[in-house]
């Protein structure tokens, strides 16, 4: 049973700090990349941040670069978000989804998703 679950969401004031782990079980991460989508209310799905399996290459949407940093962890078969300097507009439910290899913004490669976990940042 393949399955990725996402934890890590929350209520945060601005500025403050969360990190989101996505954890994968019935295969290994090794030869997959994670990307994390965000979906806010009305808007569509985008993606945040990706990790590839090749050399461990990463991917930032432009407006949070120098805020979120993806890593990976192997070992737990996770790979993480952590999210610093939160802004309003980061408000969203927040996805990871998996797909062989290489990193992509395209939802329809990706061959499975997390149920997500929500992220509230407000004062």
């Amino acid at each position: 049973q393949v399955q990725l679950v996402e934890s890590g969401g929350g209520l945060v004031q601005p500025g403050g700090s969360l990190r989101l782990s996505c954890a994968a079980s019935g295969f290994t991460l090794d030869y997959y990349a994670i990307t994390w989508f965000r979906q806010a209310p009305g808007k569509e799905r985008e993606g945040v941040s990706c990790i590839s399996s090749s050399d461990g290459s990463t991917y930032y949407k432009d407006s949070v670069k120098g805020r979120f940093t993806i890593s990976r962890d192997n070992a737990k078969n996770t790979v993480y978000l952590q999210m610093n300097s939160l802004k309003p507009e980061d408000t969203a439910v927040y996805y990871c989804a998996t797909k062989v290899y290489y990193c992509s913004d395209l939802r329809y490669e990706y061959d499975y998703w997390g149920q997500g976990t929500r992220v509230t940042v407000s004062s």
